[in-house]
């Protein structure tokens, strides 16, 4: 069932709470030798060899605001300035011009082992790191436990970090940020390291800080989670601040910055960013909104998107996944319109998908996702996948794989 509607998503307006972190022309500029003498045997060799260098603006005069309880995006291609900006809020590097003001406890989870000594336990390096980041001696250790825990490396407290996977660092950081409980947390790229589980978790934590009015940055590549969790987010290119406002209009500015100069398969160009997600719900078989789902219990399933522009013959296509972004299922669905009606939907209109599905998942956590294409074209996709939901399936009933399905199978002794 398909119909436009006028309904609207509440994004948070905390654009008028204190602000807890105020840049002003902040400016940064690394020099660069064009040419490396790394060894002294090649520093001998050409004794009176003048190293030249090459200014590399990494940050050209940066202005904002954030404010307590907001979820800040911080976005751009490679070499736009995100990690730097990060590093000097973080107050690993100094700017060379402009301002920065803090107000609040800090916890930074910037780089893969920064902070830590490879050469100290795990246990030792939770206890310096708390420390570094406000807490007393006696509350870094006390929150130890907690630590290791939620990074799930009890059995590997003794171990040196220097023995330490990647991932295993990854948990242990992110982890000692979390348990410091700070004011306010800078994150850098924390999803694109460690395992799904792992990210999983990641996303868990944003909800339950989000929702206790921490005040999260974060710097990141993936547009889903932008559009699902921020309040506000920055577009930074080339060093300069392109956009500062909505996370939509964030999201749809970096794809442009990415995919704008390409073509597609077909020699035109790639289609813009075609909807906004206004809301999206899930539905107990009552009505009632609901987060999580009964396993064997229909799924309720509420979408509203907004046309960024006219929208000839769309299809909106849904996607179950499981947490670690296996497809379980999906379907398409067109707009259903009155017989002579044209099947568009004008940019500025809603459409609202609705209905129930059949829950054949075995318990565990999913996330839903959708793609619109327009005149039914299938080539003819949005540049960006929606994030719609992430929910839990409850039951007594696990089994292999993530669907359960009727077997009209038994199994006898041959000639029986």
């Amino acid at each position: 069932m398909t119909e436009v509607a006028q309904l609207s998503r509440p994004r948070r307006a905390l654009t008028s709470g204190p602000v807890v972190i105020e840049a002003r022309g902040v400016t940064k500029t690394f020099r660069i030798p064009d040419q490396r003498m790394d060894s002294l045997r090649e520093r001998l060799g050409h004794p009176l060899t003048r190293v030249r260098y090459r200014d590399l603006r990494a940050l050209r005069s940066i202005s904002f605001d954030v404010h307590r309880g907001e979820f800040f995006g911080i976005v751009g291609r490679n070499g736009s300035g995100k990690s730097t900006l990060l590093k000097i809020l973080a107050s690993i590097y100094r700017a060379d011009h402009g301002r920065i003001r803090m107000a609040g406890r800090l916890a930074p989870f910037i780089e893969l082992g920064v902070g830590f000594n490879p050469e100290l336990t795990s246990r030792e390096n939770v206890v310096l790191n708390g420390v570094l980041m406000g807490l007393s001696r006696h509350e870094a250790r006390r929150r130890l436990d907690a630590v290791l825990d939620f990074a799930e490396l009890r059995e590997f407290a003794d171990l040196k970090l220097k023995n330490y996977s990647s991932g295993m660092m990854v948990r242990l950081a992110f982890a000692a940020m979390v348990e410091a409980d700070a004011d306010i947390m800078l994150i850098d790229e924390v999803l694109a390291v460690g395992d799904a589980a792992f990210a999983q978790k990641c996303l868990d934590v944003f909800r339950a800080r989000r929702a206790a009015g921490r005040t999260i940055v974060l710097v990141t590549h993936d547009m889903a989670t932008v559009q699902s969790f921020c309040d506000r987010a920055m577009l930074l290119h080339d060093g300069e601040l392109r956009y500062l406002g909505d996370p939509e209009e964030t999201a749809l500015r970096y794809y442009r910055l990415n995919f704008g100069g390409h073509t597609g398969a077909g020699g035109g160009d790639l289609p813009d960013v075609n909807v906004r997600l206004i809301d999206a719900w899930l539905e107990d078989p009552a009505g009632r909104r609901v987060e999580n789902v009964e396993q064997g219990e229909p799924i309720g399933l509420n979408v509203i998107f907004e046309a960024r522009h006219d929208l000839i013959s769309p299809v909106f296509g849904f996607h179950f996944l499981t947490a670690d972004g296996v497809q379980v299922f999906g379907f398409n669905r067109s707009l259903t319109v009155a017989e002579g009606e044209p099947d568009v939907l004008r940019a500025g209109q809603r459409a609202r998908i609705s209905g129930t599905i059949e829950n054949p998942l075995l318990p565990g956590r999913y996330h839903v996702s959708a793609l619109i294409s327009r005149n039914h074209n299938q080539g003819d996709l949005a540049l960006h996948v929606l994030q719609l939901l992430d929910f839990v399936v409850y039951g007594t009933q696990p089994g292999p794989g993530s669907v359960a399905v009727r077997a009209d199978v038994e199994a006898s002794v041959e000639g029986s």
